[in-house]
């Protein structure tokens, strides 16, 4: 039985002006869509549409888990990616620590639908968001809510606004030169770590970086680089355990990129502090996966490997868009009922994976290597192939992404499938 707090989600009503939702349906609850026994290959879905393939799901969250008991850490995955509380339920059931979220807004979207432990990757300032959370901790003894601080600036306004009986615990985050939040140096967020240390309305949890913003054509460079940073982290704690600073029985060292955890684990792994120390990942892309930006990072990451990963094959790319063959105006062009609107595009187009052709039991096939999408336009997508190729107008082209964070924003609703395209459910987010 799914999660009490999930039930107005699967009461929810899909029909015609849900984007993906067929036009000739009468309006289900998403919970019972599953019963309808719809068929993508069959166009008896709207296009364009989005699936998140359930194998894929099922491997990346037995991958991940093996990685995380084998490495003794945990992972708190950023629900940013999805904001779809039916896959948070899920994550949680697979061994997940927590969810992390980026704003205020998210973090009631998870609280109200039953997410206990949440990680706020980023420092509160406005006054009604600091007032909510410091009313949610006070009303919820059960609720396990971290924020983030990297100025004197967010302790003050947590400070000023934080009139409640529970502290509000705190992750000091600390920055690189250039990059992106957080103190510049170890020095200036040790004088951060002390000021909190003397609030009496905050409390000092752990410290914390995001180290995913370092990508440069330099894979050698980047890995020395997070490795430098990391170090320093390590040494933030261990310079905050000698002053006695941390006030938590248990003290995270947090990092929270989805490209590098592996040298999150062996940066922070080993470290030993005065009292207990848990290393906490926020990787949110492991779930989706994508065919793309977080493919080619994690192929790096299995290089960096001394040995095999666990769980056999890596993660697998579960989320795809599909549209319809619109034109074939030319020989060697289609055009697809897919645009901006519907798939990420900030680290690379869309890559056509499969193809269908509705009334053809033997599909779906495997699409050519030669495909190629070239370009998007609003609710468009130019598709260059061969002048012979085997396309024609009312086919169906599946596209894996790049970037699930800026795909699963484009969707209210995501249809879950089998291997087949069978539709086994749908997944609501929450953008």
């Amino acid at each position: 039985m799914p999660p009490v707090e999930l039930q107005p989600i699967l009461d929810s009503l899909l029909d015609g002006q849900t984007k993906g939702f067929p036009q000739d349906r009468p309006p289900v609850r998403l919970g019972e869509v599953g019963a309808l026994g719809l068929r993508l290959t069959e166009a008896e879905l709207d296009f364009p549409v989005a699936v998140l393939k359930r194998s894929a799901l099922e491997h990346n969250a037995k991958w991940m888990a093996e990685f995380i008991r084998r490495s003794g850490v945990s992972l708190c995955p950023h629900g940013k990616t999805t904001m779809a509380p039916q896959l948070f339920h899920r994550q949680l059931a697979d061994g997940a620590w927590g969810i992390t979220l980026a704003t205020v807004q998210e973090v009631r979207v998870a609280y109200s639908h039953g997410v206990k432990r949440i990680i706020l990757a980023n420092e509160p300032l406005l006054p009604g968001a600091i007032r909510w959370i410091q009313a949610a901790l006070d009303a919820d003894p059960e609720f396990d809510l971290t924020c983030l601080v990297d100025s004197q600036t967010g302790i003050a306004a947590l400070e000023a606004f934080a009139e409640g009986r529970r502290p509000i615990p705190v992750l000091l985050e600390l920055g690189i030169e250039g990059g992106r939040t957080g103190a510049r140096t170890v020095a200036a967020a040790l004088e951060l770590a002390r000021a909190v240390r003397a609030s009496f309305r905050l409390q000092l949890r752990g410290v914390e970086c995001f180290e995913g913003i370092v990508i440069s054509p330099d894979p050698a460079a980047d890995r020395d680089r997070i490795r430098t940073w990391l170090d320093d982290l390590g040494n933030l704690a261990k310079a905050c355990d000698g002053e006695d600073l941390f006030e938590t029985a248990e003290v995270l060292l947090s990092a929270g990129g989805s490209a590098y955890f592996d040298l999150v684990v062996q940066a922070l792994g080993p470290i030993r502090l005065s009292r207990p120390a848990r290393v906490v990942l926020r990787s949110g892309c492991y779930f989706s996966h994508d065919a793309g930006h977080y493919r080619r990072l994690l192929a790096l990451l299995e290089e960096r490997r001394p040995g095999p990963l666990p769980g056999g094959p890596g993660l697998l790319p579960a989320l795809e868009i599909w549209g319809q063959v619109l034109s074939r105006p030319e020989p060697g062009l289609a055009f697809l009922t897919m645009g901006k609107r519907d798939v990420s595009h900030d680290l690379g187009l869309p890559t056509p994976v499969r193809w269908a052709r509705p009334g053809r039991p033997d599909g779906p096939w495997a699409a050519p290597g030669s495909w190629r999408i070239t370009t998007l336009y609003d609710q468009h997508a130019r598709l260059e192939l061969p002048v012979d190729a085997d396309l024609q107008a009312g086919d169906l082209v599946g596209c894996g992404i790049s970037h699930p964070c800026t795909a699963f924003d484009k969707w209210q609703v995501l249809f879950e499938v089998d291997d087949q395209y069978r539709v086994l459910g749908a997944v609501r987010t929450f953008f």
